[in-house]
């Protein structure tokens, strides 16, 4: 394959998923009526010695879009709240949300493994508002580094990231981001067992080799470990809020009314939860 002439940069041993919702928003800034626009998705995908076009048309990138987007809304609606508010992203991949909806005065942090920091330093540098930090979520060594530099409140983002950590692991994030910042605001994505025993047959997985080890049938299981702790929001991509539904292109509209009818386990058992740790 060519290489880019600005970058050059090559895949490596970088887990090829966090590619996935990166296309998947590349793609969508193309679209006339986009359901986010990011054009910096475009610039990392043009900069990647990688072939893309194996997950052209898969539907799976529209529901990455759709996921970004509610995660994007969920952390503006806090940073209305919380303007000088610190952010963190655990699993960052090359997510590039901090140009969407930072708000100027918010703290950031893009939180992953060394190799996939290795990568986003290509891209991105360091600010006094934004830092890299470089360990596994398991790591409590993060979270030290993150009330070293900032002071709250919080809101920790693990977009497409709990899924592939096993249940015991799960839990002890869970217990690591109550304990060190109780109150904060957690959004996550689960995956119920219908799909992690079929995602072999997954549309994207299918495709790479990292795979889901956490079945989660029901997101209240949280409140179960963790007492006290409250589901805020918990959607499929066929039951969006209102507000995003009513503002996406009529395109997406149509599509998702007709997946809320058919109700497919594939979409059921996935879904996107907002939650406050106590």
């Amino acid at each position: 394959m060519a290489e880019n002439t600005e970058y050059g940069v090559q895949l490596g041993t970088v887990q090829e998923t966090l590619l996935i919702p990166l296309y998947g928003r590349a793609v969508e800034n193309s679209k006339p009526e986009p359901a986010l626009r990011d054009p910096r998705a475009e610039e990392l995908v043009a900069s990647i010695d990688y072939d893309f076009t194996r997950f052209d048309g898969l539907p799976s990138l529209t529901g990455t879009v759709l996921r970004t987007s509610l995660f994007d809304r969920w952390i503006a609606d806090f940073l209305a709240a919380h303007p000088a508010g610190s952010v963190v992203e655990i699993g960052t991949g090359l997510n590039t949300r901090f140009e969407r909806v930072d708000n100027g005065q918010a703290r950031w942090f893009d939180l992953d493994l060394p190799d996939v920091v290795d990568l986003r330093q290509t891209f991105f540098t360091d600010s006094p508002r934004r830092t890299m930090i470089a360990s596994s979520v398991t790591d409590g060594a993060w979270a030290d580094i993150v009330t070293a530099h900032s002071d709250g409140p919080y809101f920790l983002a693990a977009e497409a990231v709990l899924p592939f950590l096993t249940e015991s692991e799960v839990r002890g994030v869970i217990d690591l981001v109550a304990d060190r910042f109780p109150g904060s605001l957690l959004a996550l994505d689960t995956a119920g067992p219908g799909i992690v025993d079929h995602q072999n047959q997954h549309d994207a997985l299918s495709k790479v080799e990292a795979r889901m080890a956490w079945a989660c049938a029901d997101p209240s299981r949280l409140s179960d470990w963790r007492p006290g702790t409250q589901i805020l929001a918990s959607h499929t991509l066929s039951s969006l809020p209102p507000r995003m539904y009513d503002e996406l292109p009529p395109a997406y509209q149509d599509m998702l009314s007709g997946l809320a009818t058919q109700r497919l386990p594939q979409v059921e058992e996935y879904r996107l939860n907002l939650v406050r740790l106590s």
